[in-house]
């Protein structure tokens, strides 16, 4: 069925490229084995760290809470955002021919793309759910009821897909009949665009439109929320509160900040589009180091995640 849509829809473009050829992270072979451990921990550490937090804030009443059902749908995302990256990279290290179908290419870049977007518009969800719990304390179980958590959690998964359909639509009206080889170690759209045979201006500007409204907006209406927050955090008198208050906000904001950083980096350059190391290490970061370090910044930093899981490890020796 998926076969039959995307040949519907490259129908009269003159494709005639059916695989592509992956470069990679780099091309000595010893480095490849050496990266292949490394990644394949990554990749073991990030699964586990964010099945761990899926499990604890399902089982533990106490986690029961707005705040760890938007905490569950990250880990959630992130699981499948590595996982439609890493596997395929990890077979690559080993490989000697390092390619992939142009269907496989396709669906690798929609699914991350779409994931990416979703994660933009989920931690807009959370900022707000901070903003509410510290500026509204008592008003907080009325306004972030689980039917707004919902509908918050639904829009932003939402929001990714749709942006991912417009640009892979778009990209997938372009000619692709001669280069083949893709300049990274998966395909993400501003790669697989420098392979069109035709002119992809309108493709990239799109794109660019697409990353101010799935990723600067969020990030803008993150940045007034918290500006919000520290407003009313420095109004309370005592050090104990202001201290209480923002640690509840500090590891939602060094996730913001590692994950935005490189999004802008990659996604917010408009006109011709270059891939080099440096924009390798950037897509590497948001796409496998920043899904591995959530679950480490959320766990180490939360007193309630913490507990769950050391009142979990002693119901267990019992």
């Amino acid at each position: 069925m998926d076969n039959l849509f995307l040949l519907w829809l490259t129908t009269g473009n003159l494709t005639t490229v059916n695989t592509f050829i992956l470069v990679g992270l780099t091309s000595r072979q010893d480095m490849e084995i050496l990266l292949f451990i490394v990644f394949l921990n990554c990749y073991i550490v990030s699964f586990m760290g964010n099945m761990l937090i899926i499990w604890l804030s399902t089982i533990n009443p106490r986690l029961h809470t707005p705040m760890y059902f938007f905490l569950r749908n990250l880990s959630f995302l992130d699981i499948w955002y590595t996982s439609c990256v890493v596997p395929k990279m990890l077979i690559n290290f080993l490989s000697v021919k390092k390619t992939i179908s142009f269907n496989g290419c396709l669906t690798q870049m929609f699914i991350h793309m779409s994931l990416g977007g979703s994660e933009c518009y989920l931690l807009l969800s959370m900022a707000y759910d901070r903003y509410v719990a510290i500026c509204s304390p008592l008003h907080y179980t009325n306004i972030m009821h689980p039917v707004l958590c919902v509908k918050l959690a639904a829009a932003s998964w939402i929001g990714g897909l749709i942006n991912s359909i417009v640009n892979t639509v778009y990209t997938l009206q372009l000619p692709f009949c001669g280069p083949n080889v893709v300049n990274h170690f998966f395909c993400e759209v501003p790669t697989v665009l420098e392979l069109a045979c035709a002119d992809t201006s309108l493709n990239k500007t799109v794109l660019f439109f697409c990353a101010i409204v799935v990723a600067v907006v969020p990030f803008f209406a993150i940045f007034f929320t918290y500006v919000n927050i520290i407003y009313r955090i420095m109004k309370i008198r005592t050090m104990t509160g202001r201290r209480k208050a923002f640690s509840t906000c500090t590891s939602h904001v060094i996730v913001v900040t590692l994950f935005y950083g490189t999004i802008f980096f990659i996604y917010l350059r408009p006109g011709t589009v270059h891939v080099n190391n440096q924009d390798k290490m950037a897509t590497l970061f948001y796409s496998v180091i920043t899904p591995m370090l959530n679950p480490l910044i959320y766990t180490l930093r939360n007193k309630d995640v913490k507990l769950a899981l050391g009142i979990s490890m002693t119901v267990r020796r019992m």
